[in-house]
Parts: structure tokens; sequence; C-alpha cells
């Protein structure tokens, strides 16, 4: 052991002044190396999987975080185009409001009849609005129906298209006028008892009559789409499109009647004093 240190020793003094080991250092060097990459390729590779599996699962939550955020953005899209279309049909409403002749309370439907067989909607005014029986009910493009159930904050509206529901009508092109039944779906109704020789043709517009004192006069209800003359047949079948948008509407208009005020007029006996001069 002696005489290994001192031969240790020896080399490495020698190498210190004489640089005599320096080949062989590099030859081992080059020997080596091959077995420190073998001995460090497992923890490469463990580190590189590592750092494959960590940038995989960061993409991943990224993705997700924006899938996140895009829905969320589409749907706030979604509620703008719906806040959109609603300020639209108010204000189409609001320009209804200004051409109708009578005062108006704009409601909201708020409920509908699931009962196939009744069109009927629920609108948010009641008697303590000064919503009453038989009260006609608009939307920006036509007659829709009338009340007929109130309650002090809620009331009940039959639709034009309920086929217990009738208006009468005229034809705005010449007067004709006629009885406009609901025939149970919401998209057409049904023109009466027409005499088959009546001058009704596809596209006219059908107001209100006033006739019977529900509705006001000349408000729009519907459009003729079909007319069919049966030979022997004493009555015309003629059909038509209601005119309001009865299962989209959602702001309407409940319309109140103008109260006449019937004056007599005074007939005298005695002449005027313009007539006495």
């Amino acid at each position: 052991m002696i005489l290994v240190a001192l031969l240790s020793i020896a080399i490495g003094i020698a190498d210190f002044h004489f640089n005599l080991l320096s080949s062989l250092r590099e030859t081992l060097a080059t020997l080596v190396a091959p077995v420190q990459w073998v001995v460090s390729a497992p923890s490469d590779v463990v580190d590189w999987t590592e750092d494959a599996v960590k940038s995989r699962r960061d993409l991943q939550q990224e993705n997700e975080a924006l899938r996140n955020r895009l829905l969320i953005l589409e749907a706030k899209s979604q509620r703008l185009a719906s806040l959109t279309a609603e300020v639209n049909r108010l204000r189409e409403l609001l320009n209804a409001s200004s051409v109708v002749d009578d005062s108006v309370l704009v409601s909201e439907i708020i409920g509908i009849n699931p009962d196939p067989y009744m069109h009927e909607v629920v609108v948010n005014k009641g008697s303590d609005d000064g919503v009453y029986l038989g009260q006609p009910m608009l939307d920006s493009q036509g007659l829709m129906g009338q009340v007929t159930q109130v309650s002090p904050l809620t009331s009940r509206v039959l639709l034009i298209s309920d086929s217990n529901h009738a208006v009468p009508i005229q034809v705005n092109r010449n007067g004709v006028r006629g009885i406009l039944v609901g025939s149970g779906v919401l998209d057409r109704l049904q023109l009466i008892n027409v005499p088959d020789t009546a001058d009704i043709v596809v596209g006219d517009l059908l107001v209100s009559s006033g006739l019977g004192g529900k509705f006001p006069a000349g408000y729009p209800v519907a459009k003729v789409t079909a007319v069919v003359h049966d030979p022997g047949e004493p009555f015309a079948r003629i059909e038509a499109h209601p005119l309001s948008e009865l299962n989209r509407s959602r702001h309407v208009l409940l319309v109140f009647k103008k109260k006449s005020s019937e004056v007599g007029d005074r007939v005298s006996d005695e002449p005027s004093p313009e007539a006495t001069q």
C-alpha cells in the first residue's frame, strides 16, 4: 500500500510538471463518454417526457379555457342579438301605438294556455291597470284578440285564431262586410257566410268593421290567401292569414275605447236672433 501510494504521488508530480498523462486522459474520456451517455439517457428521457406531458397538459388547459371563453362570448353575442331584436320589436310597437287613435296600454305576454285546442295568452296587466272584459289587444302588425278574463294583476286574452273567436270585418278595398272566425290553427282564419258572388280576391286586406262595438273600426286583421268558388254552393270558401304575429309577439297593446259623448241638439221653435234680423 505504501508502494502504491508513493507511486501515485510520483505519477501525480510527474504529470503536474511534465503533463505526461494528458493523452491518456483524453483517450479514457473518449472511451467513457458513451458509457456516460448511456447512463444519463434514462434520466434525459424521463425529463423530456415530463416536459412533453407538461406542455401537452398546459396546451389542453389553455384550449379548454379558450373554448369556455368562446362559449361565453357566443352566449353574450346571442343575448345581444336577442336584445337587439326585442328593441326592434318595441320600436315597431311604439310606431304602431302612434297611429292608434284610441288610448293604449303596453303590456307583456307572460304565459300561454297549454291546451292545444285553446288559443289563449296571459298578459301582465289586470283590473288594477284598468283592463276590462272584451278589451281588444293588438301587436305592431294587427289585431290579436280580446280579453276574456280579468284579475287584479293579470288578464287572459283569447286570440283571433281560436275556433270560438269571431271578428266583424270588412274588405278594405271595397267595404264588403263579413265575419272572420278562427280555425283553431294559428296561421289560418276563415271568412264565413260570404255570398259566392262577393267581390273578394286573394290579397285583399281585411280590417275590423267596428260592428258590434267590441273592436274599434279600421284595425288590420288579416289578408285573404284563398278564395274557392264551388259550383252550386251559395257561399264561397275564403281563408285568410292573420297579420299579427300570434305565436311570436311578446309586447302588445291593450286598446281603450273612446268614450263617446253624445250631445243632443236642442231644437227650438223660436227663430234665432240671426233669423229675426
